[in-house]
């Protein structure tokens, strides 16, 4: 378990805890060690080089092999990646010519000849049943005898692991900083959550948990422990059972609750009659959720315990035998009567849901005195509304017109599905709209930490705030939807990997070419597989020991203006379904060579999860200098249940991708430029020297060098800039 958690802290935070053996002289094993980082895009800092060198030789060893594993798997180099056409991206054969290739194949051999001289005859040809289409024909040894070795550059990536503290101190820290989030964690994180809160359920724990997922998680692990439940809603409850049955915390799809053992029964139902006591008006947030609680009331069995009568009456109203009006039912009320001065009223008991319903509330306005009676409410009660909320209302506000009529409007669910609609909203009244923003403003800025002397990565400033939980996904250098980070090279090289659990799953990699209207202008996919400038590795169509598919693109040839890498599942199992997936993209100097997977190459890679059948992980936009960006998107389309291809969702990605790209998302630079008025001094940081004493960093990856009183802000703890 140990070990378990050591990979935690590295994946989360690139430290390196302190090993746990006999000092010695380890400088040599230390070296290999950090030779061997070096081949996955890795490497030890000088601190940490030191530190391990005066450990015995084993203790370097066995952390080396610890490492090693977890970070190649970040990089994607656990697994071995073949490729259909052993050359690639050298001599990629001509879409039409390669198939009647297979098919001439499929003639000259006896099993196949009738079958596909059958198939001739109907003018159809299924690729799937000719012998050699989408298996491949040469193992991983005879592709790597045909690459020749990487030539090191100096633009491959080398991330730094730093020196950690002890293993305990590097766990409680990260289970603090993952529980206290200010902003919803992603379902990898999660997980990550319930292991560190198993451990830590009667240690230390964060002043407030904010996130109600968050807490469902750590609940979850303080009822195995037997430590009290952290509850204050009849919701904490409903969330804590689903957890407790593998379902959805968030509460939007529908969970199928386990029996629960007594003690966990009797556990749920004290819960809820400890809050409905200390609260009765709490009973309205039950019908918001009707059918989860009248589910959980049949497995809680709440007439066997008479003793906890105010848990009954949840469930009392749930069944609709008894009324508790909710506040959203009596805000609609009032809104429905024209009485915006009272539903202004009714929701400064909950700023949150104030905040949230501004702009609803701004548009329903008639007179002048029912706008100066939202805008004084909203001034009086930020201070009580979570920093996230505030920047996500600021987000909001700051894509909100004052006048003319609307484009289109982006909608992202909690599964990642988007959709774009137009916009028929009227305009805000501009004096409204910048009085709310100013007051936002303010109310960020004075809950801002002093950030002392204030050292800027000016990369990480078009990076967009992590705001929600489906906003990015697990993985290596991945960054939240909407942030612009910039792609420095000649050679851009999609990769995708899949191993299938059960059954033959057929995943694709494809990439959608369109111009600067959104039009398209080409495609690369096993239907295309070469176009102006890029080529594709080939179809493979089964997986039970793992296949990767690559895309191959020299930027300075693709006559596009946008690029979108997609994967799509063409049969089989689901990307929640197969045993694992993944994409990624690397970049290369045109004349490095080596294998088509390089790990030192690698820029980014993600998990591939989520209940679509087509997966847009990010986009490629080529700016007005011609220097290319990536723009990310986490997004994913329902799709087909089969035979899913770039071809059949042209239109739809082209418009979720035209939705990001002209949505201007709240990024790092917003809050930069907040704390730069209470700043002691603010530095651009270009790579060179740092500052001798303590600074705030902001940054893609944490210098060496740093001060060890410096506060590090780098995208895996980027949360930890959204003021709670």
């Amino acid at each position: 378990m140990s070990q378990r958690l050591e990979s935690l802290v590295v994946r989360h935070t690139f430290r390196l805890p302190t090993p746990d053996g006999p000092a010695g002289n380890g400088e040599a094993a230390a070296r290999q060690f950090d030779a061997a980082l070096m081949s996955a895009g890795f490497k030890l800092s000088a601190e940490s080089l030191a530190r391990l060198s005066g450990l015995s030789a084993q203790t370097v060893r066995e952390t080396a092999v610890r490492t090693l594993a977890t970070v190649r798997e970040l990089a994607g180099d656990h697994v071995r990646h073949n490729a259909y056409f052993i050359d690639f991206p050298a001599n990629v054969p001509d879409t039409v010519h390669f198939w009647m290739r297979c098919i001439r194949e499929a003639l000259a051999d006896d099993d196949t000849r009738a079958s596909t001289l059958a198939q001739l005859d109907a003018g159809v040809v299924d690729l799937l049943t000719l012998p050699r289409y989408g298996r491949y024909q040469h193992t991983y040894a005879e592709l790597l005898a045909a690459h020749d070795t990487l030539i090191a550059a100096a633009g491959d990536r080398m991330t730094v692991l730093h020196p950690g503290g002890a293993l305990e101190d590097e766990v409680t820290a990260l289970y603090l900083a993952l529980a206290g989030s200010a902003t919803p964690l992603g379902e990898e994180a999660l997980r990550d959550l319930g292991d560190l809160a198993g451990h830590r359920a009667h240690g230390p724990q964060p002043e407030a948990i904010p996130v109600r997922e968050n807490r469902a998680v750590v609940n979850r692990a303080r009822l195995d422990a037997g430590a009290d439940l952290l509850l204050d809603t009849v919701t904490d409850v409903l969330r804590l059972a689903c957890a407790l049955s593998d379902g959805d915390l968030t509460l939007a799809r529908p969970t199928r609750f386990r029996p629960f053992p007594r003690p966990v029964r009797r556990a749920l139902l004290a819960g809820l009659d400890a809050v409905v006591a200390a609260a009765p008006a709490k009973l309205g947030d039950v019908t918001a959720h009707r059918e989860p609680f009248k589910r959980l009331g049949e497995r809680l069995h709440p007439h066997e315990y008479p003793r906890w009568p105010h848990a009954a009456e949840v469930f009392a109203v749930a069944r609709g035998e008894r009324a508790a009006p909710s506040l959203d039912s009596r805000v609609e009320q009032a809104l429905g009567a024209g009485d915006v001065t009272a539903a202004v009223r009714l929701l400064s008991a909950a700023p949150g849901k104030l905040f949230r319903a501004l702009d609803r509330l701004l548009r329903a306005c008639a007179t002048e005195e029912q706008c100066e009676a939202v805008l004084a409410a909203a001034e009086a009660t930020a201070g009580r509304v979570s920093g996230r909320v505030l920047l996500s209302v600021r987000e909001h506000l700051q894509n909100r017109r004052t006048e003319g009529v609307g484009e289109r409007r982006i909608f992202v669910n909690r599964s990642g599905h988007g959709q774009v609609t137009a916009d028929t909203r009227p305009p805000l009244p501009a004096a409204g709209r910048g009085r709310l923003i100013a007051a936002l403003d303010a109310e960020v800025s004075r809950r801002l930490p002093d950030p002392g002397h204030l050292l800027i990565d000016p990369a990480v400033l078009d990076v967009a705030l992590p705001l929600s939980g489906n906003a990015t996904s697990a993985g290596l250098g991945v960054l939240p939807r909407g942030s612009l980070s910039p792609v420095d090279g000649e050679l851009l090289r999609f990769f995708m990997y899949w191993k299938q659990h059960v059954r033959r799953t057929d995943l694709d990699l494809s990439a959608l070419l369109l111009d600067e209207s959104y039009e398209t202008v080409s495609w690369l996919s096993y239907t295309s597989l070469t176009e102006i400038g890029g080529e594709h590795s080939g179809d493979v169509t089964d997986a039970p020991e793992g296949a990767s598919e690559f895309i191959n693109l020299r930027l300075d040839a693709v006559r596009a203006a946008f690029v979108v890498p997609q994967v799509d599942v063409y049969s089989g199992e689901g990307f929640e379904q197969v045993e694992e997936s993944f994409f990624g993209f690397m970049l290369r100097d045109g004349e490095q060579a080596g294998r088509p997977f390089e790990p030192r190459t690698v820029r980014m890679k993600s998990d591939l999860r989520g209940p679509g059948r087509v997966a847009l992980p990010l986009a490629f936009l080529r700016g007005a200098d011609g220097r290319w960006s990536a723009k990310w998107l986490h997004l994913h389309l329902a799709g087909m249940p089969d035979a899913n291809r770039v071809e059949g969702n042209r239109l739809s990605v082209a418009a979720l991708l035209r939705g990001v790209v002209e949505r201007d998302y709240l990024t790092v630079r917003h809050l930069t430029d907040l704390m730069r008025r209470r700043a002691a001094a603010v530095t651009l940081w270009e790579g060179a020297a740092v500052p001798d004493g303590p600074v705030t960093f902001i940054g893609l990856e944490r210098p060496e060098g740093l001060h060890p009183d410096s506060r590090v802000v780098t995208p895996g703890n980027l949360r930890d800039l959204v003021p709670a």
